[in-house]
């Protein structure tokens, strides 16, 4: 396995890494007389995560988002595209934002409305890429795209950290007005690329 390959696996295989950070343990596990010998560690370990654990799930997730496109720029460079790194790259790009808005919508610090809205935009052009590429039309990333993606990242962001440091400063809900501008380029992103590659998918006559 080459090193682009390599670095999409670490990147998906962070996701599980950051859910553990970001979700405390059910209410039904503490109570359960199933786990009621280690009771007092799962609480303590609750407690532990209730305290730092989204701080941490932020730098795990800042710090992959800092590396997106790095597997896919090695491999250009290298020459060392695969098609298991054109499966890998796009799936470990948008496992952890969904995995991070799933989180903070059930944590309720992400509109439900937002998230929808940006997982069903991401279907919908991956979707639209893997069409093209049956017909042997590559749809590259474009800027827009790219604005999105920033956007995003700066809303979530901004909600794992519940506005720290900004919040030592001002009350101004900073993560709700970021995911509000990422919806909005999320939506116009995902118009444009369908706009400038609908004859993929257009039916033949």
């Amino acid at each position: 396995m080459n090193l682009p390959n390599k670095i999409s696996f670490t990147r998906i295989f962070i996701v599980p890494v950051f859910m553990i950070f970001i979700m405390p343990l059910p209410d039904w596990m503490l109570q359960s007389s199933f786990f009621s010998f280690m009771r007092e560690q799962l609480t303590a370990y609750n407690n532990f995560i209730n305290s730092y654990g989204r701080y941490i799930a932020a730098v795990i997730f800042i710090i992959a988002s800092c590396t997106d496109g790095i597997d896919g720029h090695i491999a250009r460079k290298r020459n060392l595209v695969t098609k298991l790194g054109k499966f890998l790259d796009p799936i470990a790009d948008k496992l952890l934002s969904t995995a991070a808005l799933i989180a903070l919508v059930q944590l309720g610090d992400v509109w439900g409305w937002a998230a929808m809205i940006i997982i069903g935009r991401e279907l919908l052009v991956t979707g639209l890429r893997l069409v093209a590429a049956g017909e042997g039309v590559v749809i590259a990333a474009s800027n827009l795209g790219k604005i999105k993606q920033v956007s995003q990242v700066i809303a979530i962001s901004a909600a794992l950290l519940k506005n720290f440091p900004l919040s030592l400063i001002t009350s101004f809900s900073f993560d709700k007005f970021a995911m509000f501008i990422a919806v909005i380029f999320t939506i116009y992103s995902g118009y444009d690329y369908i706009a400038k590659n609908l004859h993929v998918i257009k039916s033949e006559d």
